[in-house]
């Protein structure tokens, strides 16, 4: 039997908190991280398939513009992880500046739209959970 694709819900916040029931019911088995460090440390040990997380922007942030830079430039070297965040349409400028500087897969602005959010990640679990195509 193969394993669960892992799905790392980061700082569950804003809105990945409520959606721990629906990534299960999709097939993957999750792990809940609230602290950046620790979800940065997870990452380099075992990276997740799935990487969930909430952007937000401070304007008070001295070297960086969101909550997430530092997660997404560890995240940035497992190119197999698939990275979604969730976030407020009030901050999409600043997310913007993110995206143009560091890949992320897919954003989804507040209010998440369920099946907007169900389609994305049983495409990817469909993804992982395809067998590797041989190139002749």
């Amino acid at each position: 039997m193969s394993e669960r694709p892992r799905l790392m819900m980061v700082n569950a916040f804003i809105g990945t908190a409520s959606y721990k029931a629906l990534y299960e019911q999709l097939g993957y088995s999750v792990v809940i991280e609230y602290s950046e460090r620790k979800a940065i440390s997870q990452i380099k040990k075992i990276p997740p398939d799935v990487i969930v997380a909430d952007f937000f922007h401070q304007p008070d942030f001295r070297d960086r513009l969101s909550n997430l830079e530092s997660l997404l430039a560890t995240a940035q070297r497992t190119p197999a992880t698939r990275i979604l965040v969730f976030y407020d349409p009030a901050h999409q400028d600043m997310l913007d500046k993110v995206r143009q500087r560091m890949r992320i897969d897919a954003a989804m602005s507040l209010p998440v739209q369920e099946a907007e959010l169900a389609a994305t990640l049983t495409g990817w679990i469909k993804d992982t959970l395809s067998p590797p195509i041989a190139i002749p």
